[in-house]
């Protein structure tokens, strides 16, 4: 298990690539921010939250289906039940909540 500080600058990492990748979108009904580790994506009609939960080394994120936790696994981000990865996960809730098709790259754990 990685140390505090190394799980924060890392996710810290991940996060500002999420940004990036929603800022590229250039789609004007979705905005994001970012504070202390969590960030925020505001959608048309409904919010994506993502935020790192360092006790459990997971990265968490909360949308309109539900809850999901994250874990650096093989040097992905793997949903801890489905084992589909966070850069697909964030892709299909996106679309799910009306953002539509938004590009995010695979996201290194």
């Amino acid at each position: 298990m990685q140390d505090e500080n190394t799980f924060i600058a890392l996710t810290e990492r991940v996060l500002r690539a999420i940004g990036h990748a929603l800022d590229r979108a250039e789609n004007e009904e979705l905005d994001w921010s970012e504070n202390d580790g969590v960030l925020t994506i505001e959608c048309a009609t409904s919010r994506i939250v993502v935020n790192r939960h360092v006790p459990n080394r997971e990265l968490w994120v909360a949308a309109r289906s539900g809850g999901f936790h994250f874990r650096a696994q093989d040097g992905d981000w793997k949903d801890s039940r489905s084992g589909e990865s966070l850069s697909a996960a964030l892709r299909r809730l996106l679309q799910e909540q009306g953002a539509g098709a938004i590009d995010i790259p695979d996201l290194p754990a």
